[in-house]
């Protein structure tokens, strides 16, 4: 289980590694919300996507023997990208197995950082059988995107930071959630050191597997794997570590439409000069758009992720006009 002894040993291993990220503010995403809305803008962390954090926890802590022999990662695109840069960063080799259907721009990423990718159907494929056997065929460690006591601890630097910098005592902390490593990592950081802010897990309608998870007490499954423009945070269910912390610390989910974290996306751009891809954005989007469902007069949005392709990328600035 992860501690916030590990979460501070992360952040000794990625000092000078990471970027500590910005917290920003707009009076006109204040006005929106009805509250101050402080965006911690992960999606200027290294790789576009705070999976860079939990990447280099992991690969930084292995034991240089077992971290030689290389490391292997199941990703949509920005767990592949941080595992890549950390292997890289190591100097050893990283095989990721990425969905067919992943954004063109994270494998391209993903294969730009070194990393060998293998692609598999997301509907038929078994990510979890392909990387079991080719870790075993190949001596790789498998660093898994979010069920990793380790990764947590890694992703639970950004919620130190929250904490240092946020600059409020009360307020609910909205993430990006999928399976729960940055919900839960977060989560434990600030019920050590800022005790005050609740997280809050914020989702896409369809997808909301943690929300219902949280309500009913126990792991909830997604009918669908596929078929939501916020790739990054899509999921079957939460994971069997994530969970538990969440449930513990973690206040009610939240569900945003596609074309709320569009919108989203359009201002930060505009208002913060920020890029961000959908499900990175939709815990802004909740904090723009659900303002009935928090409490306080502030609210921290974590921005998780900024890979996202032109194309999609314009169909949000379209929102604006």
């Amino acid at each position: 289980m992860t501690t916030i002894q590990m979460i501070d040993a992360a952040a000794a291993r990625l000092k000078g590694h990471a970027r500590r990220t910005p917290i920003l503010t707009s009076p006109f995403l204040d006005e929106i919300a009805g509250r101050r809305v402080l965006l911690k803008a992960e999606c200027l962390q290294h790789t576009g996507s705070f999976k860079f954090r939990g990447g280099w926890s992991a690969v930084s802590a292995l034991e240089p023997e077992v971290r030689a022999k290389g490391v292997i990662a199941f990703s949509s695109g920005n767990h592949a990208q941080g595992v890549a840069a950390a292997a890289k960063g190591h100097g050893v080799p990283a095989v990721i197995i990425m969905p067919e259907d992943a954004p063109a721009l994270k494998i391209a990423n993903t294969r730009a950082l070194g990393a060998e990718v293998v692609l598999y159907d997301r509907a038929t494929g078994d990510r979890d059988a392909i990387g079991a056997d080719l870790a075993q065929r190949r001596g790789l460690t498998l660093i898994r995107p979010f069920d990793e006591p380790l990764v947590i601890a890694g992703q639970g630097t950004v919620g130190l930071e929250i904490a240092d910098d946020a600059g409020v005592e009360q307020a609910d902390v909205l993430v990006c959630c999928g399976g729960g490593g940055l919900t839960s990592g977060i989560a434990l950081a600030l019920e050590a050191r800022a005790p005050g802010l609740r997280v809050r897990p914020v989702e896409p309608q369809g997808f909301d597997d943690v929300a219902r998870s949280l309500a009913a007490g126990a792991i909830q499954r997604n009918d669908r794997l596929s078929g939501s423009i916020c790739d990054a945070i899509i999921t079957p269910q939460p994971g069997d570590i994530t969970f538990p912390i969440m449930s513990r610390l973690c206040g009610p989910g939240m569900a945003v439409t596609e074309e709320e974290a569009l919108r989203a996306m359009a201002l930060a751009f505009q208002r913060l000069k920020v890029v961000l891809e959908p499900g990175g954005a939709v815990a802004l989007a909740a904090a723009l758009f659900h303002g009935d469902s928090i409490e306080g007069d502030a609210v921290i949005a974590v921005a998780s992720g900024g890979n996202v392709d032109a194309a999609m990328f314009a169909r949000a600035l379209e929102t604006l006009d």
